[in-house]
């Protein structure tokens, strides 16, 4: 599934061609992804101009104008491309190619932007995992209900680190991957903000946090270390594995960045540390981390 760096880049991708533009039509090419499309979904945007884009953990939302927020998850294989005069806004090179079949093409946005322009922002996705839904009249829908605190700016920090895991008994890697805790944070990045703050993804998740649950300094370089993977991970474009890729059919390369994920075997790049990457099963999920430096 991509991550929250993922979604965020194509968030910004797709910002310069519907952010502002007024939704034509909406061509629905199957009744269907992972679950049905709400009853009347082309026939409520229709007309219907996109105030804003927007992100809640992985989750991309539309603002329309007096109609409902569009909520859009990618699922596992799902992409944006943006078509203008027929042709399509690619890139050249690929890391992973991407799907170019139309048979995957599965809801086309016909917009105007503000001066007349004419686009068509194209849904695909060849395994159906991802899906397009309306919130209700106030905004909200289960999917986004319980969400936690997002890991970006400064509103995460060493303190409420400490308050959202204080007596947590469960590993700190599965704490973290809790939606109601973090909103957005997955496999990929626990495991590299974890090295960055030397913290074994073993470590129970209240130990962070002083015997008084005043946070000390694991929860400093926790509250970094995830603040700024994730910021350098947006920066870099995402992390380019398997399916993923940008609105402009570039991939990320995060992944040429990675510190422990997927290197098992391989030496740990931290300065002056000895250690080699190790791989566990936490939860069912692949955990990288360096068993010498991070404690």
């Amino acid at each position: 599934m991509p991550e929250l760096p993922e979604v965020e880049t194509v968030r910004r991708g797709l910002q310069p061609a519907m952010e502002g533009a007024r939704i034509l039509s909406v061509e629905m090419r199957r009744p269907d992804l992972r679950f049905p499309f709400p009853s009347g979904f082309a026939e409520r945007l229709a007309g219907k101009r996109i105030v804003a884009l927007g992100r809640r953990a992985k989750y991309l939302t539309a603002e329309i104008e007096n109609g409902p927020l569009l909520i859009c998850h990618l699922g596992m294989s799902g992409s944006f491309r943006i078509e203008e005069d027929g042709a399509a806004s690619t890139s050249d090179a690929f890391y992973h190619e991407r799907s170019k079949s139309t048979a995957h093409d599965h809801v086309v946005f016909h917009l105007a932007s503000p001066d007349g322009k004419r686009s068509q922002v194209v849904y695909n996705d060849p395994r159906r995992f991802g899906f397009m839904l309306f919130a209700d009249e106030n905004n909200q829908h289960p999917m986004l209900d319980g969400l936690g605190v997002e890991p970006t700016g400064n509103a995460l920090d060493a303190r409420l680190l400490s308050d959202l895991l204080r007596g947590r008994a469960s590993p700190l890697k599965a704490a973290l991957l809790d939606q109601s805790v973090i909103a957005g944070l997955g496999n990929i990045y626990v495991s590299e903000a974890l090295w960055r703050a030397g913290l074994s993804p073993r470590r129970r998740a209240g130990t962070i946090a002083s015997a008084r649950g005043a946070p000390g300094a694991r929860a400093e370089r926790l509250a970094s270390g995830i603040r700024s993977v994730i910021a350098d991970a947006i920066e870099a474009g995402g992390s380019s594995l398997r399916d993923y890729v940008r609105a402009d059919g570039s991939l990320g390369y995060f992944q040429h960045s990675f510190s422990v994920y997927d290197r098992e075997g391989e030496p740990c790049r931290k300065k002056g540390c000895p250690g080699i990457v190790a791989r566990i099963v936490q939860s069912g999920r692949s955990t990288f981390y360096c068993p010498t430096c991070q404690h």
